[in-house]
C-alpha cells in the first residue's frame, strides 16, 4: 500500500502544483513589464470559473470536436503519471518508456488538430498546419536528447534515464546531461508554444499557433485542455529538474525539496525569456527548434555514439 502511495505521490503533486508554475511564469512577466500582474493562485480561478460555464459548441463540429478535450486532459495524465519526482518512481515505467511518453504527447497534439479541423474555421486549420509543421522538427529533438540521458545512465525507462546522478558524480558524465537540459529547455518553449515560437497571450489569429486551434472551445472543454497545457508545463519543468537534481548527485528529502525549487526557478527562466526577447518570424521558428536536435546532436557526438 505504502508502495502504491508513494507512485501515486508526483501525479498527486503535477495535479496540485502545474496550475501554480504556470502563475509563477505569469507573474515574472507581469514583473518584467511593470505590472502588478495576476495572483500567482489566478490559474487555479480561472479553471473553477471555466468549470462552472456552460459549452458552446459550433453546428459545423461532431464528436471529434467534443471528445478531444477529454483524450488531451487523459493523456497528458497519463504521461506525467511516468515522470518521477524527488527519487520516487512514477506510476508507471519500462524500458523504453520515453518512447510512450513522447507519443502520449503526440496522441493529445493529434487530437487537437483534428478538433481544429473539425470546426472548419480558416483561421484554425492555419494553426493546425503550422502546429503539425514544428511538430515534425520536435519529436526528433525529444529522442535524440533522451537518447543522450539514456546513453548516459545505461538505462531506457524514464526511471533510469533522468535518475542516475544518485549513483555518480559531477565529473563522471562530463556534459553530456548539460547539453540534454539545454535541449530540453528549447523544447519547453516550442512544445508548450511560448515565446519566441507562439504568444499565448495574442489576441491576432493570423499569428497564432496553439492558441487560434482552441478558439472554438468553452466552459468545462477550455478548462480541460488549458489544465492539460499546464500538465505539459509540469512534465518539461521536472524533467528538466530531475536532470538538474541527478547532475548535482542530490538524493532524498533534500532531493524533493530541490526538485520544487528548480522547477519554480525553471518556471521564473521561462517567464524572464519570454519577457527579455520577443516572438520570432514564422519561418525563423524551424531554425530556433533546430537547436534543440543540434544540442542533442552534439552530446549524443560526446558520448561517442556517432
Amino acid at each position: 500500500m505504502n508502495d502504491i502511495l508513494a507512485k501515486l505521490l508526483p501525479l498527486v503533486v503535477a495535479l496540485v502544483f502545474a496550475p501554480l508554475a504556470m502563475g509563477i511564469i505569469q507573474k515574472v512577466k507581469a514583473f518584467f513589464a511593470g505590472r502588478k500582474g495576476f495572483p500567482v493562485f489566478q490559474m487555479y480561478r480561472d479553471l473553477y470559473k471555466l468549470m462552472h460555464k456552460g459549452v458552446v459548441y459550433s453546428r459545423s463540429t461532431t464528436w471529434v470536436f467534443r471528445l478531444a478535450p477529454l483524450l488531451v486532459l487523459g493523456v497528458s495524465l497519463i504521461a506525467v503519471a511516468w515522470l518521477p519526482f524527488g527519487g520516487l518512481r512514477g506510476l508507471f515505467s519500462f524500458q523504453g518508456g520515453f518512447i510512450f511518453v513522447a507519443y502520449l504527447f503526440g496522441l493529445a497534439r493529434f487530437a487537437t488538430l483534428l478538433a481544429s479541423l473539425d470546426t472548419a474555421s480558416a483561421f484554425e486549420g492555419m494553426g493546425a498546419n503550422r502546429e503539425a509543421l514544428f511538430a515534425i522538427l520536435a519529436e526528433p529533438a525529444t529522442l535524440l536528447a533522451f537518447a543522450a540521458l539514456i546513453l548516459t545512465s545505461g538505462n531506457s525507462s524514464l526511471w533510469g534515464a533522468i535518475s542516475w546522478g544518485q549513483e555518480s558524480s559531477f565529473a563522471e558524465f562530463g556534459v553530456v546531461p548539460l547539453l540534454a537540459l539545454v535541449s530540453f529547455f528549447i523544447l519547453a518553449l516550442s512544445e508548450n508554444s511560448r515565446i519566441p515560437v507562439d504568444d499565448p497571450t495574442t489576441h491576432l489569429e493570423l499569428t497564432m499557433i496553439h492558441e487560434v486551434m482552441i478558439l472554438d472551445n468553452s466552459g468545462p472543454d477550455l478548462a480541460y485542455i488549458e489544465y492539460a497545457s499546464a500538465l505539459k508545463v509540469w512534465f518539461y519543468l521536472v524533467l528538466m529538474a530531475n536532470i538538474v537534481t541527478a547532475i548535482f548527485s542530490i538524493s532524498g528529502w533534500a532531493q524533493i525539496l530541490a526538485m520544487f525549487g528548480f522547477a519554480f526557478l525553471l518556471a521564473s527562466i521561462i517567464g524572464v525569456v519570454e519577457s527579455s526577447i520577443t516572438r520570432l518570424r514564422m519561418k525563423k521558428v524551424p531554425d530556433f527548434i533546430g537547436s534543440a536536435v543540434a544540442f542533442a546532436l552534439l552530446a549524443l557526438v560526446l558520448e561517442g555514439i556517432l
